[in-house]
């Protein structure tokens, strides 16, 4: 268990398509043997009763093997610590206080008595490290690995963590003590909630699955694909009643700006508003593919509680009616895709990583970008080490059953939008395919190779040296930015591609 330092106090916390085929065509079909991981289990949430300011329809419910449970947690952490989400220039973000606390929440399906899990916590971005451990702990309490789903809302008014982003580069942080001190706390945190949600009372339910529409992102790079769906899953009792709601939309929570408090940003104050429609119910959100997606304004935290009210209205309204009736059994799977860097293992390219890097520590737009320069001028200078040149991305998908069924994507990294765009134009549109983004591990952008093709903070490389990472790719902490497919070879976008329609 970890223990709090005497200064703290007993406690951490109050107790682009981007050069895609858009026919509806697959180019994939049948190119892929079936995955490992595959197991046969459930999904989602519950919450309680009836309506208080929305007047429910009435329809007839069948017999169920679904039941619910649910559980939250606050891992607000106390003033003064570390916040992520903007790069700072001489010391971190420390936070003033709370504005809304930050929560951890599990919902958990049990499809015929075994537990799906799906846990999502105000953090930015949980790295490799933190995510494996939470996974091996979860897992460990009885539930199967493609039935656990680790989601990070993205605010960016949170807390700061290890590995990503990198604590140093982006925020200037020099005391890893305290940030390895508060991620192995809410490591263990965590996976207390989900033992207690495995533990909490079940109520026995129905699925049903329905699209609304938010108007509120628009896509920050210039291209065309905007993200409009909320798609939602409603957990009801067998009298109708919402239980649970599980919602997502994708834009980056970014619309209170780089604050002094501790804030979740839209998603919170969505969460709130469908939870003071109908008592009881438990709401939870997942964000959606928002690599290139941001609020119209970032005006400050009235402006996100503003934001979300008009989303959290939006849900509400639209689940007032039940939506398409999901089934199970629900299939679940799980696996990991390496996607490829643009670097090369040579040492004639370590002394050429060398000079750029000491150029970049001296001279480099933004201190986080010296700051990075600093780093990865020692990490090419250690012959010993090999050089990344590839990212592991892990990438889940959970079926439902029903007519027609729904296929959930979990996919790991800021995503840009276009992929989903993609997918959905080849699997029957948002209303049969859900697509999120910023699941169970976040090295960076998934950038597209349109994207790819010209230097910016998405494609994580600047004019100046475009052979090497910047910009979002020096945030998160690498060497190299992902491969445009090209002479070098295959690149990121066609890896993605591949390995996602597998799991389709």
């Amino acid at each position: 268990m970890f223990v709090c330092s005497q200064k703290r106090g007993q406690r951490y916390v109050h107790t682009r398509v981007y050069g895609f085929p858009m026919t509806p065509q697959n180019p994939h079909k049948d190119l892929f043997s079936p995955l490992p991981k595959l197991s046969r289990r459930s999904f989602l949430i519950a919450g309680s009763v009836a309506a208080v300011s929305v007047v429910l329809a009435e329809p007839a419910f069948a017999a169920s093997s679904f039941q619910v449970s649910t559980s939250k947690v606050d891992i607000t952490p106390e003033a003064g610590y570390p916040m992520a989400g903007f790069a700072t220039a001489t010391e971190p973000r420390r936070a003033a206080g709370v504005n809304e606390p930050l929560m951890a929440r599990c919902t958990i399906l049990w499809d015929d008595g075994a537990p799906n899990v799906i846990v999502s916590a105000d953090v930015l971005a949980f790295g490799r490290t933190m995510h494996q451990q939470i996974r091996a702990g979860v897992t460990a309490l009885g539930v199967g690995n493609a039935d656990f789903v680790l989601n990070a809302t993205h605010t960016h008014n949170g807390p700061v963590l290890i590995e990503r982003l990198d604590p140093y580069i982006s925020y200037a942080v020099t005391d890893m003590a305290e940030i390895a001190g508060y991620s192995d706390w809410l490591v263990t945190e965590i996976i207390a909630l989900v033992s207690t949600a495995l533990s909490s009372p079940r109520t026995t339910c129905t699925l049903d699955y329905l699209v609304t529409d938010e108007n509120f992102s628009y896509n920050r790079i210039g291209l065309s694909y905007v993200e409009t769906a909320v798609p939602t899953l409603v957990a009801r009792a067998t009298d109708g009643t919402p239980r649970a709601v599980l919602f997502s939309y994708g834009a980056h929570p970014v619309a209170g700006g780089a604050g002094a408090l501790f804030d979740p940003d839209y998603p919170s104050e969505a969460i709130k508003t469908i939870e003071a429609s109908y008592d009881g119910v438990f709401a939870q959100f997942v964000l959606g593919p928002a690599g290139d997606q941001n609020p119209l304004t970032l005006d400050g935290y009235m402006q996100s509680d503003a934001y979300g009210y008009d989303l959290g209205l939006t849900v509400a309204n639209a689940i007032a009616t039940p939506g398409r009736t999901l089934t199970g059994p629900i299939l679940t799977a799980i696996s990991e895709v390496s996607l490829p860097l643009e670097v090369t293992e040579n040492p004639a390219n370590r002394a050429a990583l060398q000079q750029v890097f000491q150029s970049r520590e001296l001279t480099g737009e933004a201190p986080y970008i010296r700051r990075h320069g600093q780093t990865m001028k020692a990490v090419a200078a250690d012959a010993s080490a090999p050089l990344d040149t590839t990212v592991p991305l892990p990438v889940q998908r959970w079926r439902f059953a029903g007519a027609p069924g729904l296929t959930m994507i979990f996919s790991g990294g800021e995503v840009v939008s276009g992929y989903a765009v993609y997918f959905r134009s080849l699997h029957g549109g948002t209303n049969e395919l859900w697509f999120t983004a910023y699941a169970n591990e976040v090295p960076g952008y998934i950038p597209s190779d349109e994207v790819l093709a010209n230097p910016g903070y998405e494609a994580g490389y600047g004019p100046d040296y475009p052979g090497v990472a910047s910009h979002s790719m020096a945030a998160y902490g690498h060497l190299a930015h992902f491969r445009l497919q090209g002479a070098s070879g295959v690149g990121v976008q066609q890896v993605y591609i591949d390995h996602v329609a597998s799991l389709i």
